[in-house]
């Protein structure tokens, strides 16, 4: 066989690993989660969200925020606090200041007394947690 076309599918074969190892360290790593337990998980956050009972609104955002959380220490996200993991995990969220948002009522929430949160606050910080699990992939 000629020279010049075993260096040729040689060269073809290097560059095919390469592009391959390229792409593979630039991609973002998923991880796989028990999409069932974080279903059921969410599921009952969602659940627990009444209209008529302002009691339920804080209660439902804290668990979402919590579950969230729950996921990116699962991914292994890098942060000693919840939002330290969301700013180095923002990459994944289709919707990252819509997240921001549902996590600063979630912190008003724990730390202003008296901080009063009303229904339609409640579900769109509730989407916005459930959009960011979708984008994680944990449901």
């Amino acid at each position: 066989m000629d020279p010049t076309i075993i260096f040729l599918l040689i060269a073809i074969l290097l560059v095919g690993v390469m592009v391959f190892v390229a792409i593979s360290l630039t991609s973002k790593k998923r991880y796989s989660f028990e999409k069932e337990e974080y279903q059921a998980d969410w599921l009952h956050i969602e659940n627990s969200l009444v209209k008529d009972n302002p009691a339920t609104y804080a209660a439902a955002i804290i668990e979402a925020d919590k579950l969230l959380d729950k996921a990116l220490l699962e991914m292994g996200a890098p942060g000693k606090t919840m939002g330290e993991r969301l700013k180095k995990a923002g990459g994944y969220f289709s919707q990252e200041n819509s997240i921001w948002h549902a996590h600063k009522i979630r912190n008003q929430i724990a730390h202003e007394h008296g901080f009063k949160v009303d229904y339609l606050q409640a579900k769109r910080a509730l989407a916005s947690f459930k959009q960011a699990l979708k984008d994680l992939e944990a449901i």
